[in-house]
């Protein structure tokens, strides 16, 4: 029940990938576990503008969705948009990031193939994730502020995490002002 409203309340009724909560004892974050699901892709490699660069990669599965794509459909807007990001080594290192939306359940069995050579279908396996949620408007640094706050909270609590990777994940179109919902994810070690 806790999950149906965190996903309702989350999404603005858009279509979100399906979870299962997991229990935590702690109110700094919670653990999820993911279904196996297809999203489409894109990637770039930046150094330091990670708000262009999302807008960059976000505009591109924009136009897959509105039908460039060999089907010529239309996908729907789901949510969140998630961003994977592979940190360079180094302080002023590329670092790779990954925008993604998640395929609705109408497309999940057969996606339509991206049109364009920099947008790609992938398929996430059954994944457990630690998620920390903050409102507001978001950009680079308060992911990192958000990213370092649940790391610390993890390593204070004994969980095992991986450190070298991480998600963030927005629910909220660019136009709604109040009530925003962003989250951080950490991919949980067994």
């Amino acid at each position: 029940m806790r999950k149906t409203v965190k996903q309702a309340l989350f999404s603005s009724e858009l279509q979100t990938p399906k979870w299962t909560a997991m229990e935590t004892t702690s109110p700094d974050y919670e653990m999820r576990q993911y279904e196996p699901t297809k999203w489409v892709s894109t990637e770039l490699i930046m150094v330091k503008d990670w708000d262009s660069a999302v807008s960059t990669c976000f505009m591109r599965l924009f136009s897959y969705i509105q039908g460039n794509n060999e089907k010529k459909v239309k996908v729907e807007m789901t949510a969140p948009v998630t961003t994977f990001i592979e940190p360079g080594t180094g302080p002023a290192c590329e670092s790779t990031i990954t925008v993604s939306f998640y395929i609705p359940l109408d497309h999940q069995d057969d996606p339509p193939k991206p049109s364009e050579i920099n947008v790609f279908v992938t398929e996430r396996p059954q994944t457990t994730v630690y998620v920390r949620s903050f409102g507001g408007f978001t950009n680079g640094v308060k992911n990192q502020e958000q990213i370092l706050q649940l790391s610390e909270c993890l390593k204070r609590d004994g969980k095992l995490f991986d450190e070298s990777i991480y998600y963030t994940a927005g629910y909220d179109s660019p136009f709604k002002l109040l009530n925003r919902h962003n989250e951080v994810w950490l991919i949980a070690k067994q």
